[in-house]
């Protein structure tokens, strides 16, 4: 092949690295790189400012970096006057002004876009070259083969031959320190005079700038607030805060993973995940720079360990089960839950002081960590009946490191239950009182979370009993709620229906 377009390689706004195995099985003499920002993209959900500014931005301090790197690049901005809006669409007019004979691409991690890459090779004239992401330690198949045949996909057992595979914190075929899991170390409460490391924050470059007043006026209709905007765009900058992390704040990060703190929006977290699922860092890369630091003496067994099962056990786990069950996955309803989401998840309005806090927040950062999505936002939209699909849309939309493929399962399956079971063993479900032990938000709400029922009660705690008694036919043979249910059936019947009543009026105020 001798013209410089032979070759069209897609790369996609998730896909930033240069080690992308489309990219490594092409030749920069006779290939063509296509990068777009398509509107499609922006809008199937309301995607938060920030998250719009951060992909957009970092697709074009890569196609920079490509060009640098001797490739061939077409860049589709916006605003081009021959946008066609949508990725086939530009993969066509590209095919037919360049005269392609081929077009390869890795594998999209979205379902609905591989769907439509594999439409899209019926309809060209030439080759579509699929080819597999090599950025994932396990592959579709070998997840497939590990779940074959298991009345259970529990994670943990899935991890632990994440790290055999890996060899990251291993002594020989054991673990060291003779234990696979730390996380009964890591769920400390944090008090709010200790040393609150923030994450490295970059100032927008002039490319930066001119997507941020892009955004400001394309999508100002948009969730969120789009500055101050302090993401780093590049795999330089992805490095340094990294570094960053593992410096100042990896030490502590097992003990305090789960904390809340009114005011801290950050605590111990590295905030690397978007950085992470756009390619700009490489996960496995991550986990063995987090190991040294272990292996050095410098952070305890629970910090290296928790962090790493968070990569190469969770985010591993959850892209196994997305493909494993996509498409029908999305439409799981285990519950058929249909109560909308309250409007309080788009304005944060809400005298309830965690759910206040974790909505400002991920106003603010287009961030919240996991015990704020899993115990917070999704228990209350659980607790109160939410259609999972709209819970799931909420945080598609909202957070930066949000891509279908990891955000579904941990918000249907893990945060919703939606799936019955498949991905955890009982649903996330608690009263006030979790919330109180491991955050200080309960001292400056206006409910008690000491107080059971009743106006001034924290709602959480008759929401829960009330989820619970609604949803008995379906939980009460879960051998992990039997306890829970004998308290339940316990409590006399007029303490039962206080309950149901104290959940029906907050309900009934919330409508």
């Amino acid at each position: 092949m001798n013209n410089p377009s032979d070759t069209l390689v897609v790369v996609f706004g998730d896909q930033l690295s240069l080690n992308l195995s489309s990219l490594q099985q092409s030749d920069k003499a006779n290939s063509v790189i296509l990068m777009a920002e398509v509107a499609e993209e922006t809008v199937y959900v309301k995607h938060h400012k920030k998250k719009i500014a951060f992909i957009f931005s970092a697709m074009r301090h890569m196609a920079t970096r490509l060009r640098d790197d001797g490739w061939q690049v077409r860049y589709v901005e916006l605003e081009d006057a021959e946008n066609t809006g949508s990725f086939t669409a530009e993969i066509k007019r590209a095919v037919d002004e360049l005269g392609c004979q081929q077009v390869r691409l890795t594998e999209p991690s979205e379902w609905r876009v591989l769907d439509a890459m594999r439409n899209l090779a019926n309809e060209l004239a030439v080759n579509v070259n699929i080819v597999p992401d090599t950025r994932f330690v396990a592959s579709h198949e070998e997840f497939a083969s590990w779940a074959s045949g298991r009345k259970q996909l529990r994670m943990e057992y899935f991890y632990r031959d994440m790290r055999r595979k890996t060899g990251l914190l291993m002594d020989g075929d054991q673990p060291v320190q003779g234990r696979w899991n730390f996380d009964a170390d890591n769920r400390n409460a944090a008090e709010p005079d200790l040393f609150m490391p923030q994450p490295l924050k970059f100032e927008p470059d002039a490319i930066t700038r001119q997507v941020l007043e892009l955004v400001e006026r394309r999508f100002a209709d948009h969730f969120g607030d789009l500055e101050p905007f302090w993401f780093g765009v590049t795999a330089e900058q992805a490095d340094q805060a990294l570094e960053h992390f593992v410096s100042n704040a990896l030490a502590h990060f097992g003990d305090y993973q789960d904390a809340m703190l009114e005011g801290e929006e950050f605590l111990y977290h590295s905030v690397l995940s978007h950085y992470i699922n756009v390619g700009l860092l490489d996960p496995l890369a991550v986990c063995r720079r987090v190991a040294e630091e272990y292996e050095r003496g410098r952070v305890p067994i629970n910090a290296a360990e928790g962090y790493i099962r968070q990569i190469i056990g969770w985010r591993e786990y959850v892209r196994g089960i997305y493909w494993l069950h996509m498409p029908e996955y999305v439409e799981r309803n285990f519950f058929e839950a249909e109560r909308d989401l309250p409007s309080l998840y788009w304005t944060g309005e809400t005298p309830m002081a965690c759910l206040r806090a974790a909505v400002g927040q991920t106003r603010r950062q287009a961030y919240a960590h996991h015990i704020q999505r899993l115990m917070v936002t999704g228990n209350f939209a659980m607790l109160i009946g939410v259609e999972p699909r709209q819970v799931h849309e909420w945080y598609l939309a909202v957070y930066t490191d949000a891509f279908e493929w990891v955000e579904l399962p941990n918000t249907l399956g893990m945060s919703q239950f939606g799936d019955g079971g498949l991905l955890g063993s009982k649903p996330y479900a608690s009263s006030g009182n979790y919330i109180n032990k491991m955050s200080n938000h309960c001292s400056n709400c206006q409910y008690d979370v000491k107080k059971k029922t009743g106006e001034k009660a924290c709602p959480f705690n008759a929401l829960y009993w009330d989820f619970l008694a609604r949803n008995e036919a379906k939980l009460a043979s879960n051998p992990r709620l039997g306890q829970i249910y004998a308290t339940w059936r316990r409590m006399s019947p007029e303490k039962q229906q206080e309950y149901r009543e104290s959940a029906a009026t907050f309900l009934g105020q919330l409508d």
